[in-house]
Parts: structure tokens; C-alpha cells; sequence
């Protein structure tokens, strides 16, 4: 009972603190320099929890500011920090009450089993076709039986081309906007083709839930 009410502490403070320091965070960032860097991790880390500031701000803040190369480090690097903390929170703190309560449930452990089996190209495929919320993802995979390493290899190749397209965005955004409003919504575009294509349920339920103006 104490580790999981010190895990919930510790997933509200760092949500508290960031949804509090944002804007000085922010300023920071802009300012450029060591401490721009430092500030710019802690906030993409802070994010994976809630999104405080919309990922693309920061991402193409990053890129605009240090170039595409160390934005995409800067970025991937802040935004790893926060997802396996998360992951790391959600299965010490969590992970014994979610295995008692998925024991009455034998289908979920037949999921859970193949999903255990092919951890790394389900996570991959969760970052690069993003149908399942990131938040989600962490802690579903925090409370599996999926390995840590494994977790965090295929987080962040999965993560790779989304963080690499919004920092070159953000570094083409002064001298071209067009650019790289145009890079970001081809890749949007082919993300949103793919779901189409790959998860046509989604789109229906979707059409199904305005319609009738209640969740399916």
C-alpha cells in the first residue's frame, strides 16, 4: 500500500511541478545555452506523464534551437527519461494488484502471453503507428511481464522518425515555413493513410461515435 500510494506521489508531483514551471521552463529554452538544454529534457520528460506542452512545440523548439542533430538528441533523450520512468513507476508501484486482478481473467492472459512473445515489434509498432495513446502504452508494458531492455529498444527506434521529422520542422521553420509545415503534415498525412489502411475499425468506430453522439 505504501509503494503504491509513493508512486502516485511521484506521478502527481512531477505533473504538478510541470504544469507550474512550464512557462519558466519555456523561457529558459528560448534563452539558449546549457541550462536551455537541461530544462528542455526535464520538460519532454515531464510530458510523457501529461501533456503539459504539446510535444511538436518542444520537438521543433529543439530542432530551431540546436539544429536537427542534438534536437533530435536533446528530444529523444527528454522523452525517453519520462517513458521509463513512467514504465519503472507503473511496474513497482502497480504491478502486483494488475497480475492479481488479470488472473480472473484467462483471455487476458492469453494476450498478455502473446504480447509478451513479441514485445519488441509491438512496442516499435506502437511508436511508429501511434493507435495506442503513448501514456498507455508505458504503463501497459510497465505492468507486463515485457523486459525493461527490450522496452526500451524498441521505444526508441520507434521514436526516431516522429522526433527526427518535427526537428527538422522546427530547424526550416524561420527560413521556410511552407517547408516545414509541409514536411510535418506529409508525415501526419502518411501516419494517418496507414492507420487507415492497417486499423480501418478505428476510423469506423469513430464515424459510428459522431453519429450517435455516444461512445461505442
Amino acid at each position: 500500500m505504501i509503494r503504491k500510494l509513493f508512486t502516485i506521489i511521484i506521478m502527481a508531483s512531477i505533473i504538478a511541478i510541470g504544469f507550474v514551471c512550464k512557462d519558466s521552463w519555456l523561457d529558459v529554452i528560448r534563452d539558449g545555452g546549457v541550462y536551455s538544454v537541461l530544462f528542455s529534457m526535464l520538460l519532454m520528460a515531464a510530458c510523457v506523464f501529461f501533456p503539459i506542452v504539446p510535444f511538436a512545440l518542444i520537438a521543433g523548439l529543439n530542432g530551431a534551437l540546436f539544429g536537427i542533430a542534438n534536437g533530435v538528441l536533446i528530444t529523444l533523450t527528454g522523452s525517453m527519461l519520462g517513458t521509463m520512468l513512467l514504465f519503472f513507476l507503473s511496474r513497482y508501484g502497480f504491478r502486483d494488484l494488475a497480475r492479481k486482478h488479470l488472473t480472473k481473467y484467462p483471455k487476458m492472459s492469453e494476450y498478455e502471453a502473446y504480447f509478451n512473445r513479441n514485445a519488441f515489434t509491438a512496442v516499435l509498432l506502437g511508436r511508429l503507428i501511434p493507435v495506442i495513446p503513448a501514456v498507455v502504452m508505458n504503463i501497459v508494458c510497465g505492468l507486463s511481464k515485457v523486459k525493461w531492455a527490450v522496452f526500451f529498444a524498441a521505444s526508441t527506434l520507434g521514436k526516431v522518425p516522429n522526433v527526427l521529422v518535427v526537428s527538422i520542422a522546427g530547424a526550416n521553420f524561420s527560413e521556410n515555413k511552407l517547408i516545414s509545415i509541409g514536411v510535418y503534415s506529409l508525415y501526419m498525412a502518411i501516419i494517418a493513410l496507414v492507420i487507415y489502411r492497417k486499423y480501418p475499425h478505428l476510423t469506423q468506430k469513430h464515424k459510428e461515435t459522431k453519429q450517435t453522439g455516444k461512445p461505442s
